[in-house]
């Protein structure tokens, strides 16, 4: 196998390896199960550690920062609801739903439709970066994602940056500094 050929299998799976999350909009976890695996087959070579790293944190910093949201949304119906019924229950009927005191109502319309534009952020942010971080890895460039806490470490694009140089190509690169 050529280094050509080799280059341009990690190039295409680190490509694949960013793809691989939209796999969540059909299988439970496909976020995570898949890049694991992608990046699992080749984790030796540089650039598809880095690339599969990076996607893998991304990927578990998005599913936290979903979770508090929605837990603080949880915590915000249960803290208004409690405080909206002020001990009595609401009152539901066939086609109608009565509340007191509406402006006791508005604080919580606010920060529930808050906690949903950030969530909705949080997807297109998602969206957005996982096709320009395939973008990057098809063109064999380095990808940082925004936002990511580094839960499986990083390989710093910066002090590997010839990925997609051959051995000889990277040798002959350090001779040439040396002189």
């Amino acid at each position: 196998m050529t280094s050509s050929t080799n280059i341009n299998q990690n190039r295409t799976l680190a490509t694949v390896l960013h793809l691989s999350v939209f796999s969540q909009f059909f299988i439970p976890l496909g976020n995570f199960i898949f890049p694991t695996l992608l990046w699992l087959s080749r984790k030796e070579d540089p650039f598809v550690d880095h690339h599969g790293r990076n996607a893998l944190n991304f990927q578990l910093s998005i599913f936290l920062y979903s979770v508090f949201l929605i837990a603080a949304g949880a915590v915000t119906i249960l803290f208004f609801g409690l405080q909206l019924g002020e001990g009595k229950p609401f009152y539901f009927g066939d086609d109608q739903f009565m509340l007191g005191d509406f402006s006791k109502a508005i604080p919580f319309i606010v920060i529930i439709s808050i906690l949903g534009i950030i969530l909705l952020g949080l997807f297109i942010l998602e969206i957005f970066t996982v096709i320009s971080a395939s973008i990057s890895a098809h063109e064999g460039k380095a990808y940082k994602y925004p936002l990511t806490i580094n839960f499986l470490g990083s390989i710093d694009p910066q002090s590997n940056h010839q990925f997609n140089q051959s051995k000889n190509e990277q040798f002959n690169s350090t001779q040439k500094q040396a002189l």
